[in-house]
């Protein structure tokens, strides 16, 4: 049965079972690979993507409940990389192994969407459930932050530029 959905901001139709879990349908059907497969049971948070712009683990979400519906992979958060969180998370030097920091950038994106300028608590409740086997959990949260920073001047900066434009 074909599906069709939005994965980062263009169409998609694929025709397959509609119990196939959206993480095998981004990885082997759409060949977007930086989704990764962690625990197959929505533990590890390895394979978060955004639904209708809400953190979802895809390894547990059937395809057939995305239809019509935005998903957004890693590969879409920015088409160059430059997300506040993808830019704290190379300035800080975050990765170990960097398995799970796709689903770590994820959920932190859907944070700051949410929430520009977390606390700590509201940092522990949003990552809760992405696990880190490497242990860059510390950097994770200052990668955080400054994420909120770059974000919060970037947005200084384009009303600035706005404000001058008129």
């Amino acid at each position: 049965m074909p599906f069709e959905f939005a994965i980062n901001g263009r169409p998609a139709k694929v025709d397959v079972p509609a119990n196939m879990p959206l993480l095998w349908v981004i990885r082997d059907v759409l060949n977007l690979h930086g989704t990764k497969y962690g625990c197959g049971m929505a533990l590890c948070g390895a394979c978060t993507v955004h639904i209708d712009g809400e953190p979802t683990r895809s390894c547990v979400t059937d395809v057939s409940s995305v239809a019509g519906k935005k998903i957004t992979t890693i590969e879409g958060l920015s088409a160059d990389g430059t997300h506040a969180a993808q830019l704290a998370w190379q300035e800080l030097d975050v990765p170990q192994c960097g398995y799970c920091q796709a689903g770590q950038i994820m959920s932190t994106a859907a944070l700051l969407a949410k929430t520009p300028q977390p606390t700590e608590a509201q940092i522990h409740e949003a990552m809760d459930g992405n696990l880190c086997r490497c242990g860059t959990y510390l950097r994770i949260r200052q990668a955080i932050h400054r994420a909120a920073a770059l974000s919060a001047a970037g947005a200084k900066h384009e009303a600035y530029t706005a404000k001058g434009k008129k």
